[in-house]
Formats: structure tokens, sequence, C-alpha cells
């Protein structure tokens, strides 16, 4: 790569001009046949920031890479962030922090390459699209390393990481590790009830009664998306979510500012499942939508009705996938629930370059054997799908 080429450090989101970010690959809808991303794109990332949900207060300093030319042009990012905790990501780390801290080691802070909150695997070595981004790739994950050690951090972990990426850390020295959601994977199906052809006759039954038991009590479900996210609609939306925040991890990451702007910039790509009740809705889920994947995200409930959870959170997003075309959607962190409602196991990756070299060959020989469990968990739940032998999904 030329001399000319550098990379230099933003700390905001608000100093990268959004037409400029959104011309690498993946932040922007349609370029060069590029598959869009929404979670890479300056709205989503610009709104983490803006809302006060991902800032140095909250313990994500911006520390986002940006390769430019000798003329300025951009011709890569990473976005980054310098952490002095572990939370919020979903690639868990903690047993590392603390077993390098009782050895007399200081783990924090740590460079995080990562969508803050976000357990959605997407391109982290951005490159402009249509060009060869190669040798722009294998400078930011040199980069990565070089800002590792300037800051004086024990570790940089770029997680959910895109299969054809990994090779482009490995090279650089970073570890990889495995871990494993569950997607459905669209095979074409014209209509749900194409979908439920593919499976065990017990299984579709048993999905068929559940979606039914859902919906009990006078429960209708609305699919709300663009001009339908209003603000009265996202503050029903943000007491769904602070009710199952409280309740399973304490504190909400995401701020209600963060809705009203994702919401402004980028309503078309967000699509709101709403359970109604006696004429007011009583739960909701949010999902992204990308060029060929439905995102789930989180869900929020104000009142508890029997496998209303599946029925908004997976059973309705299969539905939009289908009526759609997109090819799969991923319905987040863990959940081996899932396994029965369609949706396969599937592997994630991460990158994790570590400074100290003891630490380095601990962690290394422990990812060894995570990744020999995820592989052989996987292959065992594969095997106990729903689908009829013979028409069982693979990815």
């Amino acid at each position: 790569m030329s001399d000319a080429v550098t990379i230099r450090i933003e700390q905001s989101f608000s100093e990268i001009p959004a037409a400029r970010w959104n011309m690498l690959s993946g932040a922007a809808k349609g370029r060069d046949g590029a598959v869009y991303n929404p979670f890479v794109s300056h709205a989503y990332l610009s709104a983490l920031e803006e809302s006060g949900s991902a800032t140095a207060k909250s313990g994500w300093l911006g520390q986002h890479l940006l390769m430019e030319g000798a003329d300025g042009e951009l011709l890569g990012a990473l976005v980054c962030y310098l952490k002095n905790h572990s939370q919020g990501e979903y690639v868990f780390d903690h047993g590392w922090a603390d077993a390098f801290e009782r050895a007399g080691g200081r783990y924090y802070p740590k460079l995080q390459g990562s969508i803050p909150f976000t357990p959605a695997t997407g391109p982290r070595l951005l490159t402009v699209s249509g060009q060869d981004g190669s040798p722009v790739q294998d400078g930011l994950a040199a980069g990565l390393k070089e800002l590792a050690r300037r800051h004086d951090a024990s570790s940089a972990h770029v997680t959910f990481v895109p299969d054809a990426e990994m090779p482009v850390f490995e090279r650089a020295g970073f570890l990889h590790r495995t871990d494993q959601q569950f997607h459905f994977l669209n095979e074409g199906y014209g209509t749900h009830g194409e979908f439920l052809e593919t499976l065990a006759s017990r299984k579709r039954k048993a999905l068929k009664k559940e979606r039914r038991a859902a919906l009990e009590n006078g429960i209708t479900i609305d699919w709300l998306t663009g001009s339908d996210l209003t603000e009265a609609i996202w503050d029903q939306f943000f007491t769904f979510y602070m009710d199952t925040g409280d309740r399973k991890w304490g504190r909400p990451y995401l701020t209600r500012a963060f809705y009203s702007l994702i919401g402004e910039r980028m309503a078309d790509d967000i699509v709101l499942v709403m359970a109604r009740r006696n004429g007011r809705y009583i739960a909701g889920a949010i999902n992204f939508i990308g060029g060929d994947a439905l995102y789930g995200r989180h869900w929020g409930c104000i009142e508890e009705h029997p496998f209303l959870h599946f029925e908004v959170c997976y059973h309705q997003a299969i539905d939009f996938a289908i009526a759609k075309c997109l090819k799969r959607v991923e319905a987040g962190a863990q959940g081996e629930h899932k396994l029965a409602r369609g949706y396969m196991p599937v592997t994630t990756h991460s990158a994790h370059y570590i400074s100290h070299p003891g630490l380095a060959r601990a962690v290394s020989d422990y990812l060894v054997r995570e990744r020999r469990d995820v592989e052989e968990t996987a292959e065992f739940l594969a095997e106990h799908g729903p689908f009829r032998k013979g028409e069982r999904q693979d990815d």
C-alpha cells in the first residue's frame, strides 16, 4: 500500500459526513451490489452516539479508524471504541478479565471493534464498494493492533465478524473465537404455509397450536414501519423496552432519544411488530431490515400472555421475511428455544488480539476447546431440528 495512505482516529460520527461514510460497502443501499447492513450505516451509528447510548460517559469512547488516501479520500474504516468494561457486547470476556487481574494484570482499557448493543454479524473492515479492499482490510487490522499499543490496552476485540473477514484478522495475529446463534433461512417460501410443510408433522402441529394460543384473549398483531413510527408509538415501545430491561438486566442500554433518532433517520429500515389488546398495545418487538435479512433486536411487554413472546419475536419475523422475500431472519443472541420454531444453529465469529503473551497463550488454548464444543453442539442441534429428514435447512 502507498506511503500516502494514512489511518487517523475519529472519536465522533458527528465529524464524519454521512455521505462520505455511506460510500463504504454495506453502509448504504444499492451501492455496487453491496448488501446493505443497517447497523453500519451512519444513521444507526450516529444515533447511538447522539442519543447518549454509546458515549464516553457510558464507557464507549469512539476510536474509529479511518483509512484515507493522499487526497483525503476515505478508503476504509473500522468502527471501534475504547472501553473500561465489557457490557453490551454479547461475546463474553469477563472470565478473561477476572483471570488476568487476579494474576496482577490490568485488562481495562480494551478496544472493542463492534456495533454497540448489537449482536448481529456484519462488515467490520469497511471498504469502498466496488474496489479491491484487501490491502485496506489488512491495513485496518494492523492499525487496530497499533492503536491498542498506543493506548496501552490489554487487548482488541472485533465481534460478529463475517466469515470472509476472519482470515484478515488471523493473518494479523488475532485469535479466532466462535459462538452460536439461531437463524431462520428462507428457502424461497411463497407463504408461511409452505414453510410449515417442510416441518415434521408433530412440530408443524405444535407450532400451529402455539400461534393460535398466542392470539387468544383478543390479541391482534400490527406491523408498523415508515410513517407509522410516530413519537407516540415510540413512547409505547420504549415502555415495553424499559419494563423488560428492568426485569432482565437492571439498566437498559438504549435511551428514549435513540428511538426518536432512528425513527427520524431510518424509519423505512425498521418494522415494529406490535401486539394489541382491548384497544391498546401491550407488547412489541423491533426489527431492522437489511438488504437480504431481517434482524430481530429486542422486545418488551406490559402484559404477560402464553406464547406471545414467540409469536411477536419469531413467528411474525418469519412471516415478514417471507412476505418481503428476505433470505433470513437473525433473531439475536442465545436461545435454543428458537430451534423448535424453525431457527437453525449458525456459527458466529470474533477476532481477539491479546497483547500480553501469557494471557494470549491461555486464551488461545481455551479457544481451541471452545471452538470444538461449539461445532459439536451445532451438529447435535441441527440433527434435532424441526425439519423433516432430507428437508432440513443448511446454512
